[in-house]
C-alpha cells in the first residue's frame, strides 16, 4: 500500500503525465515545464490533487495557473491543502 507522501514510481508518473495532456497549448506548455522540474519528486498526494485539477476545463485551469482566478472562484470543493500546494508548484514553474 502506498502512503500519500510516497514518491510516484515511473509507471504512475507516466500515467499522470498522460492524464495531464490538454487541448489548450498553453496548459500543455505549463504542465510540461512542471513535470520537467518537479516530476521526480511528485508524491501520491500531489498526483491525487493534480488529477482533480485535470477535471477542470482548459480555460479554468489556465486561469488558475496564471492566478487570474482562485480555487474557490473556480471550484470551491477543490480548495484544499494538497491542491493549493500543487497549484503553487504549477505557478512557480511557468
Amino acid at each position: 500500500m502506498t502512503a500519500p507522501t510516497d514518491v510516484l514510481d515511473d509507471r504512475a508518473l507516466s500515467l499522470l503525465r498522460w492524464r495531464c495532456r490538454r487541448g489548450l497549448l498553453e496548459n500543455d506548455l505549463f504542465l510540461e515545464k512542471f513535470f520537467e522540474r518537479c516530476g521526480a519528486t511528485l508524491t501520491v498526494r500531489h498526483a491525487e490533487a493534480l488529477n482533480r485539477l485535470m477535471d477542470l476545463g482548459d480555460h479554468d485551469l489556465l486561469d488558475l495557473q496564471l492566478a487570474r482566478k482562485t480555487l474557490d472562484q473556480v471550484s470551491p470543493h477543490l480548495d484544499d491543502a494538497p491542491t493549493r500546494e500543487v497549484l503553487s508548484l504549477l505557478r512557480e514553474n511557468r
